[in-house]
Formats: C-alpha cells, sequence, structure tokens
C-alpha cells in the first residue's frame, strides 16, 4: 500500500501539504481533485519519485512497477505500434538479458549454467507476452481512434494531439503495479474516452488520476482524495459521492463552528462580567481555562468561486443560419479539394442548443469551423440571418493568443479591431474591471499571457468571447484545460444564455447540462441523433463491436480467398467502366489488346501464386513444429535440452513472423493485379 504520515509538501516558499496522513490500498482507483495550484501535479511528482517529501514519512512499496503517460511530446521516426510496444519496460528488459545470454551461450555452449539461464530466459519472455505483444499494442492504438492504415505510420507524421495519444497508449502498454495519469482525457474525443473508460475499469492495479470530468472520475475511480488549504482528505467513493459527502461535511462543520462561537461567546461574557468580583474570581478562572482546553472548531473557509454570465445579446435573428446542400471540406493547394461532409442541408434556429457527435477526424471540426467563417462551403450555400454575431471558441484558440502580451493588450487590441472607441482613461479602466471579473485582478492583467497556465488562457479566451456578446456561441471543446469549477461556471453561464449554442465536447457532464439535442457527424454526413448521451454511448460500444468483429471476418475472408486464388483460375479481367465500349462492341484489333493484357497479368500472378502457396505449406509446418515445442518445454528436460527447444523456438516465432509479412505483401500485390 501507499501510505502518507504527517507529509510536508512545498514548491518554493509555498506549502502546499502541512502534516498530510492518508493510505492507499493495492487495486484502489483514486481521483485527485482540488483546486488549480492546489498542489495535485505536486504530489504526482512525489508519487512518481522526481520530488522528495520536505517532512513526514512517505513510503510505496519499492517492487511496485510504475506506468504513467509522459509529458513530452515524441520525436521519432519509429513506427505507431513499434513506439507503443517499446511502452512494456519489462518485455523490453527481458528482451535485453535475453541477448546478452544468446551471446554468452554461443561463445560456451556447452556451459550448462548458462544453458539453464537462456531456458530460464526464453520461458520469462513468454510468460511476459512476447507472442502478443504486437496484437496488444495495436489493439491500444486502434482503441484510442487510430486507423488501421496508421498503425506503421512513423510517429513524427501524427499531429501533437495524436502523438499524445501515443503517449498514453504506451503507458497502458506498460504491466504496471501503479497507474498515474495526470489529464489523460484532454486529448480524445468521446469514442476514445469511452474505449479509456472500459479499459481502466478492468486494470487490476492501483491507480491514481488527475482529471476535470466528473463523469470520466465517476465511472474509473472508487476513491476520491481532495486536496485543500495544506490538507489531504480521503472520500470513500466516486466524485460525485465525494461531492454529497463534502457538502454535507462542510455543512455540520458550520453549524458545529456556530455552536462553539456561541459558547465562547456565553463564557467570555461571564468572565468578563465576574473576573473583578472576589466571591466570583474561582469560577471565572475555571472558565478561562475551559476556554484555553477547548478545540477549536475550524471556521469554514468558502473557495472563492468563479462565476460569470453572457450579456443578452442585442438582436437574435431567426433562422440563425440555413445550410442548404453543402458540402465542407478543405482546400489543398495544386490539387483537388478534400470533401469531408456531403449533402448538408441543416437550419439553425434561435434558442436551440445543439450537442454535435462524432468521432475524431469525421467532420465535427471542419462543420463548426465553415459556420464561423473560418473556411468556406465547397458547394452549395450557407446563408445566414441579418445581424448574426458569432462567438467561436476553437480547439486551437489558445495558441492564437500572443504570448508576449498581458490580458489586457488582447482585450485593448480586440475593442480597436471591433470598432469600438478606448479611451486610456475610462476605457482601459472598465476592460480592467470586465477582466477582473473573470479572475484576471491586480498584476495580472499585465500578466505575458505566455507565462499562464492553460486554464488561465482559456478564461482569457472565454473573457474576449463573453465581451463581443455574441448571439451563437460556437464552441469546439471549451474545457481541455478547465477546472472543475471553470467547467461548472462555464455550465451555469451557458444555460442562462438567451442566444443559441452549438457545443462540441468530449465532456458529458457539460454536453448534458447545456444541450436539448444532438447531430452526429459521421460517414460523410451530418443527421439528427435521435437519443441521448447515455443512447450515444451504448451506440459507440455496439460501433466498436461491430467493427472488431468485421475486422475479424475480413482478415478470414482475405485468407479464403488467396488460398482458393492460389489453387484455381487465372484472374478475371475487370469488369469495363462505365465510359468503355462492351467487349462486343470493340474492334478485333482492341479485343486482342485485352486478351494480352489478361495474359500478362495471368502470367505476372503466377509466381505470386507459387510463393503465397509455399508460404501456407511452411507457416502450417511451423506452426505445427511450434506446437510440438511448447508441449516439449511443458515437460521435464536438461537445462541444454530446454535452452536448445527455447533458441529454437525462437527462431520459429521469428520465421512466422517473416513469413506472414511477406504473405500480406503478396496479398495486395495479387489484389492490385486484379484490380
Amino acid at each position: 500500500m501507499i501510505t502518507l504520515k504527517n507529509v510536508i509538501l512545498r514548491r518554493s516558499a509555498k506549502v502546499l501539504l502541512d502534516g498530510a496522513t492518508v493510505t492507499i490500498n493495492p487495486g484502489e482507483k483514486v481521483g485527485l481533485v482540488g483546486r488549480n495550484g492546489a498542489g495535485k501535479s505536486t504530489l504526482f511528482a512525489l508519487f512518481n519519485g522526481s520530488l522528495h517529501e520536505d517532512g513526514g514519512d512517505f513510503y510505496v512499496p519499492k517492487q511496485w512497477r510504475m506506468a504513467q503517460v509522459a509529458q513530452d511530446m515524441p520525436e521519432t521516426e519509429e513506427s505507431a505500434t513499434d513506439f507503443v510496444v517499446g511502452g512494456d519496460t519489462r518485455l523490453a528488459e527481458l528482451r535485453a538479458t535475453l541477448a546478452a545470454i544468446e551471446a554468452a551461450y554461443e561463445a560456451n555452449p556447452d556451459d550448462a549454467d548458462i544453458g539453464m539461464e537462456l531456458a530460464h530466459a526464453y520461458t520469462d519472455l513468454a510468460d511476459a507476452g512476447e507472442h502478443d505483444a504486437v496484437p496488444r499494442a495495436q489493439a491500444l492504438i486502434l482503441g484510442l481512434g487510430f486507423k488501421s492504415h496508421e498503425l506503421d505510420g512513423p510517429v513524427n507524421s501524427f499531429s501533437g494531439g495524436w502523438r499524445m495519444r501515443l503517449q498514453l497508449a504506451r503507458a497502458l502498454m506498460c504491466p504496471s503495479d501503479l497507474l498515474l495519469l495526470d489529464e489523460p482525457t484532454n486529448h480524445l474525443d468521446l469514442d476514445a474516452l469511452v474505449w479509456l473508460e472500459a479499459w481502466l475499469q478492468k486494470y487490476a492495479g492501483t491507480m491514481i488520476v488527475i482529471s476535470h470530468d466528473r463523469e470520466f472520475l465517476d465511472a474509473v475511480t472508487d476513491v476520491t482524495l481532495h486536496i485543500a488549504n495544506a490538507q489531504l482528505t480521503r472520500y470513500g467513493g466516486n466524485y460525485s459521492k465525494f461531492e454529497d459527502m463534502r457538502a454535507l461535511q462542510m455543512e455540520q462543520q458550520q453549524v458545529a463552528f456556530s455552536k462553539q462561537q456561541d459558547k465562547i461567546a456565553h463564557l467570555q461574557k461571564f468572565i468578563d462580567r465576574f473576573k473583578a468580583k472576589a466571591s466570583k474570581a474561582k469560577q471565572a478562572q475555571s472558565r478561562v481555562k475551559a476556554l484555553e482546553r477547548m478545540e477549536r472548531v475550524a471556521p469554514l473557509l468558502a473557495e472563492a468561486d468563479f462565476t460569470f454570465e453572457f450579456k443578452e445579446p442585442g438582436n437574435i435573428p431567426n433562422p440563425m443560419l440555413s445550410i442548404s446542400n453543402a458540402s465542407f471540406g478543405y482546400e489543398i493547394e495544386d490539387a483537388e479539394p478534400k470533401t469531408i461532409l456531403r449533402g448538408v442541408s441543416r437550419s439553425v434556429l434561435a434558442g436551440q442548443r445543439i450537442g454535435i457527435l462524432g468521432a475524431n477526424g469525421q467532420g465535427k471540426s471542419t462543420l463548426v469551423k465553415t459556420i464561423a467563417r473560418e473556411m468556406g462551403a465547397l458547394a452549395g450555400q450557407v446563408t445566414e440571418g441579418k445581424g448574426l454575431n458569432i462567438g467561436y471558441f476553437a480547439q486551437q484558440e489558445l495558441d492564437v493568443l500572443r504570448p508576449q502580451d498581458n490580458p489586457l493588450e488582447h482585450m485593448v487590441r480586440m475593442a480597436r479591431e471591433l470598432g469600438s472607441a478606448v479611451k486610456e482613461s475610462t476605457g482601459e479602466q472598465a476592460l480592467r474591471g470586465f477582466l477582473g471579473s473573470f479572475n484576471f485582478s491586480g498584476d495580472m492583467v499585465k500578466q505575458p499571457v505566455g507565462t499562464m497556465s492553460g486554464g488561465e488562457k482559456a478564461r482569457l479566451v472565454l473573457a474576449m468571447m463573453v465581451w463581443q456578446r455574441p448571439n451563437l456561441l460556437l464552441l469546439d471543446e471549451p474545457t481541455n484545460h478547465l477546472d472543475l469549477a471553470t467547467r461548472e461556471a462555464l455550465a451555469v453561464a451557458l444555460n442562462e444564455f438567451e442566444g443559441t449554442l452549438m457545443l462540441v465536447s468530449h465532456d458529458r457532464a457539460l454536453l448534458r447540462s447545456v444541450c436539448d439535442e444532438f447531430w452526429l457527424v459521421g460517414r460523410g454526413v451530418v443527421a439528427d441523433f435521435d437519443g441521448d448521451l447515455d443512447d450515444y454511448q451504448r451506440y459507440l460500444l455496439d460501433e466498436a463491436k461491430r467493427l472488431r468483429e468485421e475486422a475479424k471476418i475480413a482478415v478470414r475472408d482475405a485468407a479464403a480467398a488467396i488460398a482458393t486464388a492460389a489453387e484455381t483460375a487465372p484472374i478475371a479481367a475487370p469488369a469495363p467502366a462505365a465510359n468503355e465500349p462492351a467487349a462486343a462492341n470493340k474492334n478485333p484489333q482492341q479485343r486482342k489488346q485485352d486478351a494480352q493484357g489478361r495474359q500478362q497479368r495471368s502470367d505476372q500472378a503466377k509466381p505470386i501464386k507459387r510463393e503465397i502457396a509455399q508460404i501456407d505449406e511452411r507457416l502450417a509446418a511451423a506452426g505445427t513444429e511450434r506446437a510440438a515445442l511448447e508441449a516439449r518445454l511443458a515437460q521435464p528436460l536438461s537445462s541444454a535440452e530446454i535452452a536448445e527447444a527455447g533458441k529454437r523456438l525462437k527462431a520459429l516465432n521469428d520465421e512466422i513472423g517473416r513469413l506472414e509479412e511477406r504473405w500480406l505483401a503478396l496479398s495486395d500485390q495479387l489484389e492490385a493485379l486484379a484490380a
């Protein structure tokens, strides 16, 4: 178990934990919560060993293997699959050990001790899952939203968010007793989030997770640790249960504090009244001692809640906008445009509150960007209502803030760009006051944005958006950097917003709270989703199951088809294209050329078919030999026999891997010829 006893933690001069005592039992799933700056990340640094306690005692079992998501952006040409396989640290250690023992065995094949070491190394490697490391890694990659054709793509070919998903997959790949996750959902869409929840619910080790997604915490945790006022408090239950228990605890604390204050006032009144009277001096003195001995109930230190509101829009057109038979996508220099969505015909009416659902890459952001005028429609029409004023929060919005400028400079510049008169005195002071309502007070209005946290930057973007008084809000993942308190404030503000809302988010609590209807973006179209978020979550799980079954059937059918093709007729000629003359209408010269083409393709296919047939035979033989070796290794053998059998088993596994890769490559060639 993990124990903290009277632990003190400091960051510079600030005390983040003062006398914290708590126990985390093996197998518990712990949510670590608290306001930004309370010390969650610092406590994580204590857990992973990169920081030591400033006082007290901290203990984590030395034999525990720990896994956590690396926060750096990976830079490598390694394939996605190999990168994630590398996360299995136990496998990497055993491979290195085996290589060293094999080298020693080659030099001294008659050494019985080395032979025994080699036998044990092979056994350990098999136990560690050497045979299925690649499928395990690829299952993680696909579960987190990657496509099959991306499994072998170099890590550097992916964008930053997708590379961070690979870091998450790499951490999940590591066999661990302790799993540390710091905001694991930030780069995920709802599809990948649902998959991750299911994976973590089956995780057998101890897990500690920092997250600002309350539904995610509810789904994967059974204990909550709360950091507040330099204290660490343990609550049994997930985040929702923690909220209920904390509210009750705060209410009881306030009642106890009020009662004690009444008692103190009563005692003090008696002391003040009778301390000068000789006849009552003894009683007064006893009251003084009673006050000194009294264990004081701490007053309730209410946390300063962050709240804001959207100003009433100047006007609300209806409909807000109309989309007619439109195609959405993006232009590509010196190439045909890339169309993502086709045949989109939708209307957005005043007062609608629309949640936009769909997997990453299906076109949610493309739809929102086009409505926000960031991109133009490739076809069709997008007609805006008169006086439409859009407030747009983009996923990359934080990146377009100017790091060297401060919040006040951002506000002044925006006001000038929108044509507002900003005077040096009253105008700037008004903007200062407005920023103060978003917790940018005092010197913070002059602090360069580049030095701010992600949450502070997000609050600045919200402030700039609110100031513009929009009547249509387009929000694309607005909560990625917001803590729970700010998310609650955003939900309250959106519910009171009198205009129209379109929201893309993986925060289900926010979607449930503010959206009345849902659009589903996928398979190139935009359609109504008939159901709620629970229905959508079931739809995602069913869809994932269907895709897995389809993949299994496709692999099985492909194997059967290629095996049949290796034994049967030559490749059939392709069907004529729509703009080609029918075979009966072709002239003799054309028919002769077609026949020659078919014969040429048939000649090219014959050696490929022969090699595929040979590989099938060799794979069958190697599989039989591997099964026999595995059975033999289960029997009592000498160290030399175990070593030789293990060495042969490894060679067979390597050969089978090479043959399967060659089989796939030949299959692709055969399919290309057939096409």
